[in-house]
């Protein structure tokens, strides 16, 4: 085995070692390019269905193959977080995301580029939970607050951003430059880490379920398929999508009872006892709803933005912007106060001030100004910041040191969900509603504006349900486990 890192930091240090320092820099300079990959199309999409001659119902499948991918594959990186090194998971995933990233950028045909996208979303699966783990062997309990504060800006502001940077790129390149602009990074992270990453902890031989790997395919990979066919479903065309709903909630079902027998005998593909932490429940949840609004949220407001007011891509991309920047701002230092105060002092402010912003956003109208919408995101953006860094930092240290690799793949995977339930909601939402006001005989402008209403009522809905459970979250301090 290579040489690996000490992992027995003093508590009392004031400076994490310079490996240790490396090895987190290059994860997440890596996962802000992966992350930011994963909205960086959204804006290129009608760009590509010209270009290709293809619908929308197909073009979808970029964004929704990938997430997919995601889903089948982040189940299976708490066995592999066991089993191959630090080194070994990093470079093989920052391959996959090059050779995606490469064959992305020079696609002759749709087929092409969704392949790549597949490929793309491998190396990012691997990487995230890769990350959360490393953190969280190698940090001491009273500096993970800090580092979740960093990685909290890859997971939340690097998606609000890709919009901001595609529209920017698109008004004066193809959308071929998106993938052309990353790959130097990738590559360049790809090499520094090949020769100055070093292994962390132990591998084990861990066996591989694969009943549990099949099961999880279905189950994961057919409530994100299903619940991405929801607007097709509540048209009456989505028999494929209720299948799939219905195929995944089964399989679901029949893999947790799957794990909690293997889990008894430490051979779970995913092990269910983390939920019986109760912090790392409740964290947990809250995560997956406020994400879910957040996703929500970013799906609609460009459609109500390009279409209710009118305004062009690249100043939907700008009014998104200032949350962003915000968030990357304040991030750091939110998580050097968490290591001070705990989660409760920056959680509750954090999940009243996304209800109150996702609650504002109900009375938008069509003739609504673009600095009313600036603002609501700014105070949505802030709630956020303010929420993810000490939930993430309580649901995974709240676990023993056993269950960390477990904990960040089912943190990854339920995320999954929740960002494809939440989008899903919230535009069959605006659909109902648009279609309700256009009947009526309002004009397309006065109509999506109504759907728009509709669909962050919803968002409103998840956001203070969010709140409700976030006051059930406390210090790791004073939980036994």
């Amino acid at each position: 085995m290579d040489s690996q890192i000490n992992t027995q930091t003093s508590p009392a240090a004031a400076k994490l070692p310079r490996e240790v320092v490396v090895v987190l820099s290059i994860l997440v300079i890596s996962a802000m390019i992966m992350i930011l990959n994963e909205t960086i199309l959204s804006v290129a999409l009608p760009s590509i269905m010209e270009d290709f001659s293809v619908p929308e119902t197909t073009a979808q499948w970029l964004t929704t193959g990938f997430m997919l991918t995601m889903a089948v594959v982040i189940p299976t990186t708490g066995y592999l977080l066991d089993r191959f090194s630090t080194k070994t998971i990093f470079v093989t995933a920052l391959l996959f995301f090059t050779v995606g990233t490469l064959t992305a950028a020079l696609a002759p045909t749709f087929a092409v580029l969704l392949g790549a996208r597949i490929v793309q979303a491998v190396g990012t699966a691997l990487v995230m939970p890769l990350l959360m783990t490393v953190t969280l062997t190698v940090v001491p309990a009273e500096r993970r607050g800090s580092m979740m504060g960093i990685i909290s800006i890859v997971i939340s502001v690097a998606p609000a951003l890709g919009p901001t940077l595609s529209g920017v790129i698109l008004n004066s390149l193809t959308w071929h430059w998106l993938f052309w602009m990353m790959l130097p990074i990738v590559v360049i992270a790809l090499v520094i880490g090949f020769f100055l990453i070093q292994n962390i902890g132990e591998t084990k031989i861990t066996p591989l379920d694969v009943l549990s790997v099949i099961l999880s395919v279905f189950a994961f990979g057919g409530l994100v398929y299903g619940f991405s066919s929801f607007g097709a479903i509540l048209e009456g065309e989505g028999i494929v999508g209720i299948l799939a709903i219905v195929v995944g909630a089964i399989a679901l079902l029949i893999f947790a009872l799957r794990q909690h027998q293997l889990g008894k005998q430490d051979k779970a593909l995913m092990d269910l006892r983390a939920f019986k932490v109760r912090n790392f429940s409740f964290s947990l949840t809250t995560i997956l709803l406020a994400f879910g609004a957040m996703l929500g949220t970013v799906m609609v407001l460009p459609i109500y933005l390009q279409t209710s007011l009118g305004v062009t891509a690249l100043v939907t991309g700008l009014v998104v912007m200032p949350g962003g920047l915000l968030q990357g701002l304040i991030s750091p230092f939110i998580g050097r106060f968490y290591d001070k105060v705990g989660p409760r002092p920056l959680l509750i402010p954090g999940a009243i001030a996304l209800a109150v912003a996702a609650s504002s956003m109900t009375f938008l109208n069509e003739n609504s100004p673009v600095w009313m919408v600036v603002v609501m995101h700014v105070v949505f953006s802030i709630g956020m910041c303010l929420m993810m860094t000490p939930l993430m930092t309580t649901a995974l240290g709240a676990l023993p040191k056993h269950l960390y690799g477990h904990g960040s793949a089912i943190l990854n995977t339920f995320q999954q969900l929740a960002g494809a339930a939440g989008t899903a909601i919230m535009i069959a939402a605006l659909s109902f509603g648009t279609s309700i006001a256009a009947s009526s005989g309002s004009a397309h402008a006065e109509a999506v504006a109504a759907g728009t209403k509709v669909a962050f009522i919803a968002g409103a809905i998840i956001a203070v349900i969010a709140l409700v459970v976030s006051l059930f979250v406390t210090r790791v301090e004073e939980e036994t486990h």
